[in-house]
């Protein structure tokens, strides 16, 4: 039985750039595994040691998810579509309404007297116009937005578009965690920010552009680290919560708070030129563990920073993440509750799957287990491979200081090669983290190895997997080429 087997960007490079392959079997099960058996690489990523699909990879026949049929025993037919969906860190019919925007629709939330509406000004009713205008929203929907409170976790790559769009809509307070500053390098996607800004704190920036944007909006910055201990105090004095995060102790973090105080959490993740899409609510609906129940493994599925972003993919999935915000605030239309949007910007193609609620979801099922939040870092395994390689590490110093002596060094570059194009240490031989395993061969254990990468997180990937095939004499470069570059050879571009 020939089935379509669609790959996402992050695993194309071990299906040699394939985004769609054919593949033969009768149950999901069978399809993958020939998928494996053709494309060794994949088997680590789709499957567990004994043989089952990792819970951070969703896989879809058709639209639906198969963990809601038959799981790996699904039977396929001829002219199917198998979607793998990994985690890159729903609209029932008719408006929905959220309890804890109550006051919102004009009244006090207490069972008390409505609440006067708000009297637009004249500067206001020019400025909203265009809404005014619109049945949908009007002057009692303007009246919502200006009274609403969001808050934008990552004020990056998608904050930027995020921001912007709800300052203009009239949203009248966002609020804003970041606590990094403008760098070169942001300027390629993230538009609140602009030459002048280099240097800057970000939320500085972002508040002193919004507020220029909008002089109605409130902007809350809040510059620091969400985490266990003031992510429910934050979150709790909004009316919806935004994830812009880059990285999935976060986006777990994000998603819990909001199950745990009952508040919308509109979801986005970009990769290279792939977007994903949702609106978690898990008083309606799924929650972000529903869909993903727990991270890959750390290193697995690269950043932002490893793999590259299309400058205008933020641009896009923020934009549409404004547009979910801006109905959860109306109550009107059908949100992503329930659904997932996949976007790929070099097909120019949107997709749908359904999301459904997973009846045993720790967090939100009926059955919970989890009552409060937890060390998200250590749920993420953040820090693990590192610790496995202690001892099995050289600074950049000591290999400056090694390969001027002449020792005899094997230096392997695990990027991409892209990334070896952009800047490679001399005589490093290129061999990305992928595709080590089928390249064992070209290393042998009788030579002294050094591996790096950019910053050091996928050379300890492979230095663990090389001390597991029983390479002793290897070591990670700490830091990476980008350490290199800072500290010894500040010739080799950073990126």
């Amino acid at each position: 039985m020939s089935v379509e087997v669609r790959v996402p960007t992050a695993l194309r490079n071990l299906t040699g750039g394939s985004a769609t392959l054919t593949s033969e079997g009768h149950t999901v099960g069978a399809v993958l595994e020939e998928l494996a058996s053709t494309h060794a690489g994949l088997k680590r990523h789709l499957f567990t040691e004994d043989g089952k699909v990792r819970n951070f990879v969703s896989i879809y026949l058709n639209d639906e998810d198969v963990r809601y049929l038959q799981r790996e025993a699904t039977p396929v037919r001829a002219g199917d579509v198998l979607s793998i969906v990994p985690s890159i860190a729903g609209g029932t019919p008719g408006a929905v309404a959220y309890p804890s925007l109550s006051r919102l629709r004009g009244t006090s939330g207490t069972g008390g007297a409505p609440t006067p509406p708000r009297a637009l000004t004249p500067e206001q009713m020019k400025r909203y116009s265009r809404h005014l205008i619109l049945p949908e929203v009007g002057l009692s929907g303007q009246r919502k937005l200006l009274d609403s409170k969001v808050l934008i976790v990552g004020a990056g790559g998608l904050g930027s578009p995020l921001a912007l769009y709800l300052a203009a809509a009239g949203v009248g307070t966002l609020g804003m965690v970041d606590f990094d500053v403008v760098d070169a390098s942001n300027l390629q996607r993230q538009v609140l920010y602009g030459t002048k800004d280099i240097g800057t704190a970000k939320l500085e920036a972002a508040k002193r552009r919004l507020q220029d944007l909008n002089p109605d909006v409130k902007v809350a910055p809040h510059e620091v680290r969400l985490s266990s201990e003031n992510a429910l105090d934050l979150v709790s004095r909004y009316d919806v919560v935004v994830d812009g995060t880059d990285n999935f102790p976060t986006r777990y973090l994000v998603n819990d708070a909001s199950v745990l105080l009952k508040k919308p959490n509109v979801y986005g993740s970009i990769y290279r030129f792939e977007g994903q899409v949702s609106v978690f609510d898990a008083r309606k609906g799924p929650c972000y563990r529903c869909l993903y129940q727990e991270p890959p493994p750390p290193g697995l599925v690269p950043s932002c920073a490893e793999g590259g972003v299309l400058g205008v993919l933020p641009g896009i999935v923020g934009s549409l993440q404004a547009v979910e915000t801006l109905k959860v605030l109306l109550g009107k239309g059908d949100t992503l509750v329930g659904r997932l949007l996949l976007f790929d910007a070099m097909g120019l193609r949107f997709r749908e799957l359904k999301v459904r609620k997973n009846p045993d979801c720790a967090l939100c099922g009926p059955n919970a287990t989890q009552k409060g939040l937890i060390d998200y870092e250590q749920f993420c395994g953040i820090g693990k491979e590192t610790e496995e390689v202690t001892g099995h590490e050289i600074d950049p110093e000591e290999l400056k200081t090694k390969l001027d002596h002449g020792e005899a060094l094997i230096l392997v570059d695990v990027r991409e090669p892209g990334e070896f194009e952009i800047a490679h240490l001399q005589g490093a031989k290129l061999i990305p983290r992928a595709s080590l395993p089928e390249r064992l061969g070209e290393l042998s254990t009788a030579d002294d190895l050094v591996v790096y990468c950019k910053m050091g997180g996928r050379s300890a990937q492979a230095t663990k997997f090389l001390l597991e095939m029983g390479f002793q004499k290897v070591r990670n470069l700490k830091g990476g080429i980008d350490a290199w570059s800072e500290r010894i050879d500040p010739s080799l571009p950073r990126y």
